[in-house]
């Protein structure tokens, strides 16, 4: 959500169609997808809570892995209940788990959701089998996994519930570039009448009237007006950039203070927003294909359970000759590896360290972000709002005639500016604000299109104008004056009296006060910065020199930010991406890691992994840090998760019976009960370095 200089808007512009229809009919489609999720949301809570309220009687009546536990009661019939509630259990509150194996089966790659719906599908179908053959042959007690089932699916359903809550949903990027338009338009139509008509109405080559302060509707053409134009809401350009007959204007920029008309020059899919938002749709849909560290140990864990259960059943059904043991042994290994601690070894770590993050002043939206950042090996930043103020603020006052106070030439220039609707104006405002300093009073205020502003104040006859009409005039003055002023970019006002020059007023965007230490943390920790900006390369030059930043690229588009990136990500490159702007949405979701300055637009936080609530560049190495404790604490619980299989699988399948030595299932329960109760004690005792 960055910054692109004029000369490339206008490059870019030259092939740009308006995305006014496409977008303007998607919204009712983005808003209800963002409904559905919320529903969603509302109905998995409602399974949690009934599935509980299923397994609760289920618990308490039936065994545990065949041993009746000190609080267990039965009745005439109650196994009967506990088949009628074990079998509603299973395939309601179990649905969200045999759906996802269904899709993860379908993509041929079985992840968590396999292991787990392996786990219920066997407890539930054994324990039918069980019961049936306990009515047929009352004799002959076949072990139930009912127990099982119940606290599975209810211990299953938490830790997805908890992992959903834990992970942010702060709104749709696509919807909010959308918003980004007005709803309606001002055509002037065939009979030179001014007409208001809905956004997707407009066609190419209609003429549109667009009012100061209004949202630019399209992309297309000036052909009657001057105005400057605020791309900062589109580009993240801090500058307004002037605009005249004959220059390119983007769809969802601000027109500043001149009504200008327009030609539209598309509609279609080619407009400024709609390429971001493709490439934006494009980058999510490529990274949503990581696999998270969770998955890839129920992966292995799902082929080493139905590997090992197969082979047991095999080995068993040959020496032993009988089917029901064979079957029995092999059963026992699929119910120990249901993964119960492994389910909530990474949510109850995600619920902490999203906790963590949020008294740190970051907002974490992607738990995946977590595990990669101990391998960032770059990180690429925008320059305006990020590593800048983002704003226009007065960074120097020069006397070119010294008979006058810098407290009396600030009150004349506010007189001018005060009315003033434009970034300049309240950047200058903002500084007599800040100095105490009142305006003086003008009369006869006008606005010289393409210069500046002129009045009378105090009798004399004031200007406020650019370079080009100092030059236009040629007037001389020492010109080193604005020399270190314009190496940093800044914007230069001159200011007149009575003809004589008398001061310049330099206003530009300010590098945050933490920003060259924040550089030299990530210098210390081994990881490359890389500016990566849409200004120009001469104001890209001047930060990236006071930071201490050796790589930077200047003036680039959107589109030359996500190719930068995608080109280190396909290299195997672990890259972070920081921005606040709209055109930095493709980088954002592209890069291993996006993280959004919390002042930044909305696009660039819907778009991005990490928020900065405080925008504050520091809080970044705050959340690498508990990057690294929350990946180590993942670490260690999924070994309390899964690795008591290490053991328990090979006993359960019978590995040391020749030697008289065969697990009960009994104390695979237990220890797999522990190891849920140490994944849940290790994952409070995360911690962040400060």
């Amino acid at each position: 959500m960055n910054n692109d200089e004029e000369k490339h808007v206008n490059h870019q512009s030259s092939e740009i169609e308006t995305t006014d229809q496409s977008i303007r009919d998607n919204r009712k489609h983005l808003r209800m997808s963002s409904e559905d999720h919320s529903m969603h949301m509302g109905n998995f809570k409602k399974k949690l809570w009934f599935s509980l309220v299923l397994a609760i009687p289920i618990i308490f009546i039936s065994p545990m892995m065949g041993v009746d536990l000190p609080f267990q009661f039965t009745f005439t019939g109650s196994e009967w209940l506990v088949l009628i509630l074990a079998s509603i259990l299973f395939f309601y509150g179990g649905e969200p788990f045999l759906k996802g194996a269904q899709m993860e089966l379908r993509q041929k790659n079985p992840a968590m959701m396999t292991l787990i719906t392996m786990g219920i599908s066997v407890s539930y179908f054994y324990s039918l089998y069980a019961f049936i053959m306990n009515k047929l042959f009352p004799q002959s007690h076949v072990m139930d996994f009912f127990w099982e089932l119940a606290t599975l699916i209810v211990i299953m359903l938490l830790g997805h519930w908890i992992e959903m809550n834990a992970v942010s949903n702060a709104g749709d990027a696509l919807q909010k570039m959308a918003e980004l338009l007005p709803e309606k338009v001002k055509r002037v139509n065939n009979d030179g009448i001014t007409e208001e008509i809905p956004l997707n109405q407009v066609q190419v080559n209609d003429c549109l009237i667009i009012s100061a302060g209004d949202k630019i509707p399209a992309d297309g053409v000036i052909t009657k007006g001057h105005t400057l134009v605020d791309e900062s809401v589109v580009t993240g350009e801090s500058k307004t950039i002037e605009k005249n007959k004959n220059d390119k204007v983007i769809g969802g920029s601000i027109n500043g203070n001149g009504m200008i008309e327009i030609i539209v020059t598309g509609t279609g899919e080619t407009g400024y927003l709609s390429k971001v938002m493709d490439m934006v749709k494009k980058a999510q849909t490529e990274k949503s294909k990581l696999e998270s560290l969770s998955d890839q140990v129920a992966k292995w864990l799902f082929f080493i359970a139905l590997g090992a259960g197969l082979v047991s059943f095999i080995i068993w059904l040959i020496v032993d000759k009988d089917i029901g043991i064979a079957f029995e042994r092999m059963v026992t290994v699929f119910v120990i590896a249901c993964p119960h601690a492994l389910g909530l070894a990474i949510p109850l770590v995600v619920a902490r360290s999203t906790s963590i993050a949020a008294k740190n002043g970051l907002l974490l939206k992607n738990r995946d972000a977590l595990e990669q950042a101990n391998n960032i090996q770059y990180i690429m930043l925008d320059k305006t709002g990020t590593l800048t103020e983002g704003k226009f603020s007065v960074t120097g006052l020069e006397m070119i005639v010294k008979d006058r106070t810098k407290e009396e030439i600030l009150s004349i220039i506010g007189a001018l500016e005060k009315n003033a609707n434009h970034p300049i104006a309240s950047g200058i405002m903002d500084y007599l604000e800040e100095k105490n300093i009142s305006p003086d009073k003008v009369e006869n205020l006008q606005s010289i299109s393409g210069v500046g502003l002129t009045g009378k104040v105090n009798k004399m006859e004031i200007k406020i104008v650019n370079e080009k009409e100092v030059d236009r005039l040629n007037i001389l003055f020492d010109r080193s004056l604005k020399q270190s002023y314009q190496e940093q970019g800044n914007t230069i006002s001159y200011l007149i009296i009575d003809g004589e020059l008398v001061a310049m007023i330099a206003l530009g965007d300010k590098v945050k006060p933490e920003a060259k230490q924040f550089i030299t943390n990530l210098d210390e920790q081994g990881i490359t910065p890389i500016m990566l900006t849409g200004d120009n390369k001469v104001a890209a030059e001047a930060v990236a020199h006071y930071l201490g930043i050796n790589e930077y690229y200047g003036e680039l588009l959107p589109e030359d930010k996500e190719k930068f990136i995608q080109t280190f990500v396909s290299e195997g490159k672990k890259v972070m991406m920081v921005g606040d702007g709209i055109n930095d949405a493709p980088s954002l979701v592209r890069a291993t890691i996006g993280v959004a300055i919390g002042a930044g637009t909305d696009v660039a936080i819907d778009s991005a992994d990490v928020v900065l609530t405080d925008s504050d560049p520091e809080d970044i190495l705050r959340f690498l840090d508990l990057g690294k404790q929350t990946k180590r604490k993942m670490i260690q619980n999924l070994w309390w998760g899964a690795g008591y299989n290490i053991i328990a699988i090979p006993l359960a399948a019978g590995i040391l019976a020749p030697w008289g030595i065969l697990l009960n299932p009994a104390v695979g329960a237990i220890l797999m009960s522990l190891s849920t109760v140490i994944v849940a004690a290790n994952a409070m005792t995360l911690r962040i370095r400060n």
